[in-house]
């Protein structure tokens, strides 16, 4: 078995498939030679019975007692020469009362079994004294007031003749047959497995720096074109995740580097100066400041590499969806007073989700906090909450000046701006959106971005209601 396994997969084919084929050519040949012998046996069995019934005819009795049998109604003396018949004609009790020459002394079935030939004709294969086999027919007949029991046979050694010549035939071309078998059907395996071999040397090329590659074959609407598709989209999704790693580890460690150099340069500017009490103050406050930021940065990172590896078990149990949001206006609302901007906050008070509501309300935040943000010195943010069809809608509408159609679809990507220097001036480092996303996605729910009728950005949420 071992060494089966150790084969290419065409060479284990090709071995299943000549196996295969041997053991349906072997039964095919076995059951037409019992359907043969079946049919032959058969046919010399009614031959048997049409003869038997012509000798009960011509069998008679002599005055003293003898039977003998009408051979006159040959055309030709030579007739009685060619017949092939095997005849004997026993009483009641066992005695020999006639055979004929071809029979010669030989017994044709030996002493009578019970019934035999009463009811009917008995149909038998004997095998005689010097192991000729003969189809024997035998039936109880009445000649001249008297019962006699006929036995009829035909040798059945011509059948087996030509069986032993047809099964000598198919096995010497049964070889030959499964050789050529074999030979096709290694090349059909061979053709077969060509774009497994082109795929799988394709597939050897591919690396962490060649990731745009693609394998052949996925065209074709056949196994090995799904088996190509799959792999291909596979490769694409690697292909993104190594982009968007590459693209997260040179933006983590950009905006690390910034507050970090940010807290440097302020360290070196107030070490260089001999300064009073304020400003030494002042100069701790932008360290405080910038560390601040980079707390905030490196918590957003954690929890962002927590839900990626699947570490984050969300606690669930039911939360109001419009109380949860006036926890994060007021979280907000000194942001909010420094710029003016005016609140609206409206919807369903008995509209509740089954959710964690920790990260909800970190959600929730950075929401409002990225509406507050784009929002002009006097907007106003308009926040919704209905329910709708066993969905709990949220909507979050900033007067800020909107988000172009061709940067909706990246806004929740890791350290994605569509502005790059506006954004960072404004402190945000470009993962609130996405921890937002993946909070809500947890939640088996949704989140999309669309243009407002007025101007500004409508976000919106739904979730399944509790």
């Amino acid at each position: 078995m071992n060494w089966f396994r150790s084969k290419p997969i065409r060479t284990r084919l090709t071995l299943w498939y000549v196996a295969v084929l041997a053991a349906l050519l072997f039964l095919y040949g076995a059951g037409t030679v019992c359907l043969l012998v079946w049919h032959l046996n058969r046919q010399l069995g009614v031959r048997a019975i049409q003869d038997l019934e012509t000798v009960e005819g011509l069998l008679y009795f002599t005055p003293d007692g003898t039977l003998r049998i009408h051979d006159d109604y040959h055309n030709h003396p030579e007739s009685k020469l060619v017949q092939d018949r095997l005849l004997e004609v026993l009483s009641p009790n066992g005695a020999v009362l006639f055979r004929n020459a071809r029979l010669g002394n030989r017994s044709l079935g030996g002493t009578p079994f019970r019934g035999e030939g009463e009811s009917g004709y008995s149909e038998r294969s004997y095998r005689m004294a010097d192991s000729s086999r003969v189809r024997l027919v035998s039936r109880r007949h009445i000649e001249q007031g008297r019962s006699i029991l006929i036995r009829l046979a035909y040798s059945e050694e011509p059948v087996w003749q030509h069986l032993e010549g047809l099964i000598l035939v198919s096995a010497g071309c049964l070889p030959i047959a499964l050789a050529l078998a074999g030979f096709a059907g290694y090349g059909l395996a061979r053709r077969a497995l060509a774009p497994v071999e082109a795929m799988a040397r394709q597939a050897e090329q591919i690396t962490s720096d060649r990731l745009s590659e693609r394998l052949p074959g996925d065209v074709h609407d056949d196994e090995w074109g799904h088996l190509a598709r799959v792999f291909n989209r596979t490769l694409s999704r690697l292909e993104q995740s190594f982009e968007q790693l590459r693209r997260f580890t040179s933006d983590a460690s950009h905006e690390l580097r910034t507050p970090l150099a940010a807290i440097r340069g302020v360290g070196e500017v107030g070490l260089q100066k001999d300064g009073n009490r304020e400003e030494y103050r002042d100069v701790v406050g932008s360290m405080l400041e910038e560390t601040t930021r980079l707390t905030q940065l490196v918590d957003s990172l954690l929890t962002i590499s927590r839900a990626d590896a699947g570490q984050i078990e969300l606690q669930k149990m039911p939360v109001p969806v419009l109380g949860l949001m006036r926890e994060a206006t007021e979280l907000l609302e000194v942001l909010m007073e420094e710029k003016r901007q005016r609140l609206i906050l409206m919807g369903d008070e008995s509209a509740a989700v089954l959710g964690d509501r920790l990260f909800l309300r970190q959600a929730f935040v950075n929401l409002l906090h990225n509406a507050v943000k784009h929002s002009p010195i006097g907007g106003t943010v308009s926040v919704y909450v209905r329910s709708h069809e066993g969905l709990i809608k949220l909507e979050v509408i900033d007067s800020g000046p909107g988000i172009p159609p061709e940067h909706r679809s990246k806004i929740f990507d890791r350290f994605y701006r569509v502005d790059q220097a506006r954004t960072r001036d404004a402190g945000g480092a470009g993962l609130g959106l996405a921890i937002a996303k993946w909070a809500v996605e947890a939640h088996r729910g949704a989140i999309c971005v669309d243009g407002a009728s007025g101007g500004g950005s409508v976000f919106l949420v739904q979730l399944p209601a509790a």
